[in-house]
């Protein structure tokens, strides 16, 4: 249906807040720009109005099928109402049943204008506990096909998640009374200052938490979940000493000092900013060569594990992967490798990177929801029956 210039700019504001709550960065300054740009087209011509929306709203490739998806739906059903009645612009926003069920549930919701037809309801009582029966179906729902209620509800749990790595015993000792050792240094040294009396001293190893270190691809195809395990790591570091993470698509990006900021908000807008290669393509064989090359001396030392999460879809078709596998996996204690394409019944190695990488890795998981993030710590822990949530 063609646009009506009298309700253009309530419906390029309301069509940018649709795109905002799905997870688009559009700003006001954006807005302003896309109803100048809808002045030099023919508003009554779909495929105008949608190229040059698209030209200033989207900036980054693998947002397309999601604006291409909310303009769908849109051009469907634009906003016929006065300023006076934009209060009730979201119920203008009717989908037919088949098209519905093509949408994300963020897109779904956003367009409903409430959340209150998700498919779970959560209770959310003072002490911000939910329901422990919606949280297990919660638990069990791909990231990619949440609401935006159940996607913050996730957010939530996320956040008080604790990953209990054993701590290890390094070469170093340490003076401790009744340990097993005698540190004869430690007792001669002792002697000395006490004019010869025999004091006996005994020492025991230290005990220190191996680094993480957590190599994320964060291509194209990874899209629907880097957000929410960039949340998780979030929380991960700033719960222990020494994680490092790192994002690869066509590059190698250390992002562990933004890691390190509290807000987890704060730390994902800093990263976006540091991160040029964002939804692209995925050359892993090169970003892990860069790896081995710059950082596996540094940070691999102490019984370090290492955190693969990638869906293996290479660009060079696994050329130079197999070796720079091999290289990783011989440098860490443990080499656990994520993949959201598990989350397939059917799911084969046939990709070449795949294949490449497979012989090389200790463990290899799904990790599409929050069972997978729970099911995680019993790879890093085979003690802790569960995950450990923060009271």
């Amino acid at each position: 249906m063609p646009l009506n210039p009298v309700s253009l700019p309530l419906n390029v504001m309301h069509f940018a807040r649709i795109l905002r709550l799905v997870g688009l960065p559009i700003g006001p300054g954006k807005v302003i720009t896309a109803l100048e740009a809808l002045q030099i087209v023919d508003i009554s011509q779909r495929e105008d109005v949608f190229w040059a929306l698209h030209a200033v709203l989207v900036k980054r490739y693998a947002h397309t099928k999601m604006f291409r998806l909310a303009f769908d739906r849109f051009w469907q059903a634009p906003i016929e109402l006065s300023c006076d009645d934009s209060k009730d612009v979201s119920a203008k926003l009717d989908a037919t049943e088949s098209e519905e069920a093509q949408f994300p549930g963020r897109l779904n919701d956003s367009f409903s204008g409430s959340s209150s037809h998700s498919e779970y309801a959560f209770k959310i009582e003072e002490d911000a506990a939910i329901d422990w029966s919606a949280a297990e179906q919660l638990s069990r729902k791909d990231f990619e096909t949440m609401s935006t209620l159940e996607w913050n509800e996730a957010k939530r749990l996320i956040a008080n998640m604790r990953l209990p790595i054993p701590q290890i015993p390094p070469r170093r000792f340490r003076m401790r009374k009744g340990a097993a050792r005698i540190d004869m240094r430690a007792t001669l040294s002792t002697m000395v200052r006490n004019g010869g009396f025999i004091d006996l001293q005994s020492k025991a190893p230290k005990k220190r938490q191996p680094p993480l270190v957590v190599l994320c691809d964060i291509s194209g195809s990874m899209t629907s979940y880097v957000r929410m395990l960039l949340h998780f790591f979030h929380a991960i570091t700033n719960d222990r000493d020494r994680v490092y993470t790192f994002l690869f698509g066509t590059r190698l990006t250390n992002v562990s000092r933004y890691m390190a900021c509290r807000d987890p908000d704060d730390a994902l807008s800093r990263i976006s900013l540091a991160v040029e290669d964002w939804s692209g393509g995925t050359r892993i064989g090169e970003t892990l060569g860069q790896f081995n090359r710059l950082w596996s001396r540094r940070l691999l030392g102490q019984g370090a594990v290492v955190l693969l999460i990638t869906d293996g879809l290479d660009r060079d078709s696994g050329e130079g992967l197999s070796a720079e596998m091999r290289r990783l996996h011989g440098s860490c204690r443990r080499l656990i490798w994520l993949n959201p394409l598990l989350r397939y019944d059917a799911f084969e190695p046939k990709p070449a990177g795949i294949r490449a990488m497979l012989p090389h890795v200790d463990d290899f998981r799904p990790v599409h929801n929050l069972e997978n993030l729970a099911d995680l710590v019993l790879a890093l822990d085979p003690r802790a029956p569960t995950l450990k949530h923060a009271a």
